[in-house]
């Protein structure tokens, strides 16, 4: 190993303090999958021209994509209980890179099925990715700094939802070119061409984007990073899969963060996946490239409300925070499905803000929750709550077909509701433990 580890590991796991390079590099792997996530809104718009897809149809780009991380999570974790954090990272960023290379056949297929294989295979890496990186980031280093570490990545994590969505916007849709109003005036041969090449575009992100990952796998390969497992004692083994299944299944606190997790990642999903289409339909005659300029400050708003967050977080408890996040948030978001003209899309954008914290604030406050022993297959489960954001689009495209796209917003204000209710029994919770703690025995 070229990069070595300094730290002493503690008997739960935590470091005695966080190796600050080996931290950044793990922290650029969030980038990595923000960026993946980010081109998938702009492919939702562009397929759904090209394939002529409803608004239900279109969302099954996030289904295939956030469906893979529901079924390979557990698997995941298995990986990352049976070997070691840095394995299964090295492992989730090969097949990022494979799921890549699919797009070469699939721009060729030119059909929707072998896209959505390709972008379910990325999305099997990022399992890997996600099930080893949040739980790894909340364990290296100390235990009472554990919620602020994973901010502090998921504030890298942001900044690659910015460079995804730019790599779509330049690299993808053509400047001045809407393409439903241009294959509305073609047909025969010159339309099947056209289809062709703005299918062929679609490759250009991810060819930067196998030359980036390869390049963060090999510095990890030649990284030494620590365990980060709890140490047992002589007498004690390892809890099998059933008595972790057991115990995460009667742990109420845990199941809530569960919960919780999936209603916020299917309302951020849904509320990016929409946004470009939002900004079409309220502005007609506006092309794909300029409305992807209202996504784009949303992912700059979103690293913005981390920014603050992570300032917050220095002045109150992370309860507070959250409760506050998601009240603006549930506010903004039935402003945006109520109120019937622009000014919607820009309260979507600033919605995003209100976003930047949950995902961190959750997995960690859920994984606060359980015993360390469980920690891996608890990471885990977590993740396979990322599976929201293939239900929740979906039956917010059911609503914009049926009704109208303003109107389903609705169904993502329900979903800020119980990201509020939640933190707000986390902070009874805490205080009750405080309360029991300052009694005499």
């Amino acid at each position: 190993m070229f990069i070595k580890n300094n730290t002493v590991q503690l008997a739960d796991g935590y470091l005695n303090k966080t190796p600050l390079f080996q931290f950044l590099l793990l922290s650029c792997v969030f980038a990595l999958w923000s960026a993946a996530a980010a081109l998938n809104d702009v492919l939702i718009t562009q397929f759904r021209s090209i394939f002529d897809l409803s608004h239900f149809a279109s969302a099954l780009v996030q289904s295939a994509f956030y469906g893979a991380y529901f079924l390979v999570a557990i698997p995941a974790a298995v990986v990352v209980k049976k070997t070691t954090y840095k394995f299964a990272i090295l492992l989730g960023l090969a097949l990022y890179i494979l799921g890549c290379l699919m797009f070469f056949p699939a721009s060729v297929a030119g059909t929707y099925t072998m896209f959505l294989a390709a972008i379910f295979c990325i999305a099997i890496g990022l399992s890997f990715l996600e099930t080893s990186c949040n739980t790894y980031s909340a364990m290296i280093g100390a235990p009472n700094h554990a919620t602020l570490r994973l901010n502090v990545s998921h504030t890298i994590n942001a900044m690659g939802y910015i460079v995804g969505l730019l790599l779509g916007k330049y690299l993808i849709f053509q400047e001045g070119v809407n393409v439903e109003q241009m294959m509305a005036s073609l047909q025969g041969a010159e339309l099947e061409a056209f289809k062709m090449q703005m299918l062929q575009q679609t490759l250009a992100p991810y060819k930067w984007l196998v030359g980036v990952i390869a390049t963060v796998a090999i510095l990890i390969a030649v990284t030494e990073y620590p365990r980060c497992k709890a140490v047992r004692g002589e007498q004690q083994t390892a809890p099998s899969f059933g008595e972790t299944l057991s115990y995460l299944i009667g742990n109420r606190r845990f199941l809530k963060g569960v919960v919780t997790q999936f209603a916020y990642v299917g309302m951020q999903v849904a509320v990016w996946s929409f946004t470009i289409r939002l900004a079409l339909e309220l502005a007609p005659g506006m092309n794909e490239r300029d409305a992807a300029n209202y996504l784009l400050y949303a992912f700059i708003m979103y690293f913005l409300g981390k920014l603050v967050a992570n300032y917050l977080f220095t002045k109150t408890s992370q309860e507070n925070v959250l409760q506050l996040y998601s009240t603006l948030g549930f506010i903004s978001l039935v402003y945006v499905a109520l109120v019937p003209d622009f000014s919607a899309v820009w309260v979507a954008v600033m919605t995003s803000a209100f976003f930047a914290p949950c995902w961190a604030t959750i997995f960690a406050s859920t994984l606060q929750a359980v015993d360390t022993r469980y920690t891996e297959t608890a990471g885990g489960f977590v993740v396979m709550a990322i599976i929201g954001g293939a239900i929740v689009p979906v039956i917010q495209g059911a609503v914009a077909d049926a009704v109208n796209m303003q109107l389903s917003f609705i169904v993502s204000a329900c979903c800020f509701a119980i990201v509020f209710s939640y933190f707000m029994a986390e902070k009874k919770h805490k205080q009750s433990a405080e309360f029991l703690a300052l009694q005499p025995e």
